[in-house]
Formats: structure tokens, sequence, C-alpha cells
């Protein structure tokens, strides 16, 4: 069985945390539409409201409830928006978290690995003379 270098297993939590972050922004993107969406919507209702056509003023009682009904959806989607963005600030958090630790994970590994390779060049330096003294006789 091979075993995985913890970089390895950090950089595969990282990739699976960025997917998570872009979930959250993603979120956060579309709650933001809504909320264009909700305040055109009250500014057309507005408009109506103010307007002097006699059509409009027949309706002016749905206008005003319709106006209640946006302003409503949009406090809920105000709300829902302070939650996605510290969601991805949370989420954004861990991945920079995880980031720094592979990178110190990375750099540890490599250490390691220079480290191991001194020791051979420096068992090798050892092994050759004392196998030429050992021939010379």
């Amino acid at each position: 069985m091979i075993e995985k270098k913890r970089s390895e297993k950090l950089k595969r939590l990282l990739s699976v945390q960025r997917h998570i972050e872009r979930m959250a922004e993603n979120d956060l993107a579309e709650t933001s539409r809504q909320r264009v969406e909700v305040n055109v919507a009250m500014d057309d209702v507005i408009l109506a409201l103010g307007s002097m056509d006699p059509v409009h003023h027949a309706f002016s009682q749905n206008y005003a409830d319709r106006f209640g009904r946006l302003t409503i959806k949009d406090q809920q989607l105000t709300g829902m928006q302070q939650i996605h963005e510290m969601r991805l600030t949370r989420e954004r958090a861990k991945g920079d978290r995880l980031e720094d630790g592979m990178k110190e994970a990375l750099e540890v590994e490599r250490r390691e690995a220079d480290d191991n390779a001194v020791y051979d060049v420096i068992d090798q330096q050892f092994a050759t003379p004392a196998s030429s003294k050992l021939q010379k006789p």
C-alpha cells in the first residue's frame, strides 16, 4: 500500500474546501441577484403608486400590499445575504488555513528529503573508504 504524504492529503482537502468556498460564493451571488430583482420590483410599485394615471389609483391598495410583501422579502434576503457572507468568510478562512498547512507540510517533506539525501551521501563516503581498506592487504 502506498503511503500518502501529509501534503498530498492536505492538497486534496484544500481542493474540497475551495469547492465548498465556490458554492458559498454562488449562494451569495444568487441571493444578491434576488435582492436586485426585489428592489427593481419595489421601484416599479413605487412608480405605480406615485403615478397620476387613474388606472393606477384603482389598484393603489394592491400596490401598497405588494410593496409590503416586497419589503418583507427584501429584509429576509438581506438576512440571508449576511449569513452567506459570514459562511463565505468562514469557508475562505478554513481554505487559507489548509493551504498554509499544506505549504508547511511540503516544506517539512522537502527538508526531510534533503536531509535523507545528505545522509545517503555521508553513508556512501564512509562506506567507500572502509571497503577499499579491506581490499588493499
